[in-house]
C-alpha cells in the first residue's frame, strides 16, 4: 500500500532535453536500492518538461527518498540541466493499483 508520494516537475534548459531524459533513465537504477520507494516513474510531459512521480508507504519512506542518491544527483545537476529549480510537491495518495 502507498499513502504518500512526490510529484517533481523538471523544465529542461534549451538543448538539455536529452540530458534530462538520460538522467531520468539512469535514476531508475538508484531507486532500485530504496526499499521504501514502492513506485517510481520518470515521465515526459512535453518537449522540454519532465517529471518524477514516486510513491511510498509512509512519510518515513518519502523522507528517506528525499535524502537519497537520486535527490542528491538531481540537486547537483539542476543548475546545468534545468531552467528553474525542480518543483517538488508532496502529495497524498488517495487510491492506487500496484502489482501484487
Amino acid at each position: 500500500m502507498v499513502n504518500v508520494a512526490l510529484f517533481v516537475r523538471l523544465e529542461a534548459k534549451p538543448g538539455k532535453e536529452q540530458a534530462v531524459e538520460d538522467f531520468l533513465m539512469g535514476g531508475l537504477a538508484l531507486v532500485q536500492e530504496e526499499p521504501a520507494t514502492t513506485a517510481w516513474f520518470g515521465i515526459r510531459l512535453g518537449p522540454s518538461t519532465f517529471g518524477i512521480f514516486d510513491a511510498f508507504p509512509n512519510e518515513a519512506g518519502r523522507q528517506a527518498h528525499l535524502s537519497g542518491k537520486v535527490a542528491a544527483a538531481l540537486m547537483a545537476n539542476a543548475g546545468e540541466l534545468l531552467s528553474a529549480p525542480p518543483s517538488i510537491e508532496k502529495v497524498d495518495v488517495l487510491a492506487a493499483k500496484l502489482p501484487g
